[in-house]
């Protein structure tokens, strides 16, 4: 039997605030022995981070404690600050969910690496700049020596992931957290860096405690699974055993609300028309400009390419499906689309053509509303609900159109939210309540297409679940066509009609969604297909 290294028991935390103590944990008990991953799952706010920075023993002055956790014996709720001081990086690791949250933007990367192997190992700065250019080409690097030197700006999200990784693993610990460290990248980085996590997994026999709300990705590394719910473990064994024969009805919530490609929510064929509703003619975009007389003056061009004259088209009451890695295009087209964006090509929308922001007039506002990412960037905090739901009525209703409370409530209950969250701002809402507003503003001017650009990225799998299934709802009752952009094909693939992959810029494969496994494909769809994570479900 393998050695336990972290020993969780009985392990209690209270936060105070000005009404009294509130609790974040509640007797909570797991253990993760040496070469084992631990994968704790959960939803937003049910303790999973709380957890974590228990561990690494980050907690504010206000938090009250209970139990015991223990590192190979040691109880770190009994240490001192000075042995804690000498525990964290050496013999307990964190690998944080954004990389440029735990790097620091003023020191090069190799800096940063280098002081922890120099405080942790008492390496010389020589030598640890030495140890450090081979931990980066070990975690895959293929420039070391210039990585070192490069700063956290100057590096993409998964080579700073790399970077952390490559960092927690430097001074070989006994333990290492990982708090959703693939949550910031797209699915290729996150297939590599989970790719990256097995091997050095394997090869070093660290205990892993996984902190992850994704179930299928959980379902690919680790060897037991906890379930935490408002604080408290509801299931924990060994991940065949939990997946397949749930026993809590939180856990069996959470696989069920788990995307299915074979779990169709729509019609696989769009509804039947020959006229499509918008066409996109060879539309680019460039960021940046040309610098005046630049030849003349030497001056380098700094233009760069967001889209590279894209065609595509989307027919009345159809779901089309835009997927593709960070930077890809996709948002580029949909602000281009909406006039966020200035373009070159052509857009024909219900017979009318538009080749720049000024043939964007009111009528094709109204038509065309987008979704954005983050409702907190996109609700005004200053302004109730409201206030946010009868601007675009004001805006784009019809003469005579109905603008009072009751036309705000339907607009609510649309969105299956209570008509008194009208009253309600912005913070006291959920993220996916936040979202709902952001669905009910876009359909209040009752648009023909809406673009919904990552709209669930930032969402728990339940409350994801929740919102497609409004969406779809929404789609059925006003037959209403979506751009539907997101870098999860597991879900796109229970509702597209059509899926269109883009790459660096360009449109490289659109494809039916009942053609997606049997007709060929451009090798980057290819690999898109490959690097996804197969549904974690439970046994029917």
């Amino acid at each position: 039997m393998s050695e336990t290294i972290l020993d969780i028991a009985g392990y209690g935390l209270d936060y105070a605030t000005p009404a009294g103590f509130t609790r974040a944990l509640d007797d909570v008990s797991l253990s993760v022995a040496k070469g084992e991953v631990l994968g704790l799952v959960g939803e937003s706010g049910s303790g999973k981070t709380s957890l974590a920075w228990a561990i690494m023993r980050y907690l504010p002055q206000s938090a009250r404690e209970a139990g015991s956790i223990a590192l190979t014996g040691q109880d770190l709720l009994k240490a001192s600050e000075t042995e804690i001081d000498a525990i964290r990086g050496k013999r307990i690791g964190m690998v944080f969910q954004d990389p440029s949250t735990s790097l620091n933007p003023t020191l090069p990367l190799g800096e940063q690496l280098a002081e922890v192997l120099v405080r942790h190992r008492g390496l010389t700065r020589k030598q640890a700049w030495a140890e450090g250019e081979e931990r980066l080409a070990h975690v895959g690097l293929k420039v070391p020596r210039q990585m070192m030197r490069r700063y956290p700006h100057e590096a993409s999200g998964g080579e700073k992931q790399r970077v952390v990784i490559a960092t927690a693993f430097a001074c070989q610990p006994e333990c290492i957290i990982f708090d959703e460290p693939t949550t910031a990248l797209d699915v290729i980085t996150a297939r590599q860096i989970l790719d990256l996590f097995k091997e050095l997994q394997a090869e070093t026999g660290v205990a892993s405690l996984y902190i992850s709300h994704d179930l299928a990705l959980v379902s690919q590394i680790a060897t037991k699974v906890a379930v935490i719910h408002r604080g408290r473990i509801v299931e924990q064994g060994a991940l065949s055993e939990v997946f397949a024969r749930p026993q809590d009805a939180y856990t069996k919530k959470l696989l069920a609300a788990v995307p299915r490609p074979d779990h169709r929510l729509v019609e696989t064929s769009a509804p039947a028309t020959t006229t499509p509703l918008v066409e996109v003619e060879k539309v680019s975009v460039l960021y940046g400009r040309k610098p005046f007389l630049g030849n003349l003056l030497g001056r380098a061009n700094t233009q760069f390419t967001g889209n590279r004259e894209v065609s595509l088209s989307v027919m009345p009451g159809e779901i089309l499906g835009i997927v593709g890695e960070s930077g890809s295009g996709k948002s580029t087209l949909a602000k281009a689309m909406t006039g966020l964006n200035r373009f070159e090509g052509e857009i024909r929308f219900a017979g009318r053509r538009i080749t720049g922001l000024s043939d964007m007039d009111r009528s094709y506002r109204r038509d065309v509303q987008i979704i954005f990412q983050h409702p907190d960037s996109s609700l005004n905090p200053r302004q109730r609900i409201r206030e946010i739901l009868s601007r675009p009525l004001a805006l784009y209703g019809e003469p005579g159109a109905r603008r009072d409370a009751a036309r705000i409530g339907e607009l609510l209950e649309q969105v299956r939210l209570p008509a008194a969250y009208a009253e309600r701002y912005p913070h006291q809402l959920s993220g996916g309540e936040k979202q709902r507003v952001a669905i009910a503003r876009a359909f209040a001017s009752k648009p023909k297409l809406v673009i919904c650009d990552e709209i669930t990225s930032a969402l728990d799998v339940s409350v994801q679940a929740s919102v497609v299934e409004l969406l779809v709802d929404l789609q059925k009752r006003f037959g209403t066509a979506y751009l539907f952009i997101t870098h999860d094909l597991n879900l796109v693939r229970q509702i597209a009609h059509r899926i269109a992959v883009m790459y660096r810029g360009d449109l490289v494969d659109l494809v039916d969604i009942a053609t997606l496994s049997t007709g060929p494909l451009h090798p980057y769809t290819q690999s898109l297909l490959e690097a996804v994570p197969a549904p974690a479900t439970a046994a029917a």
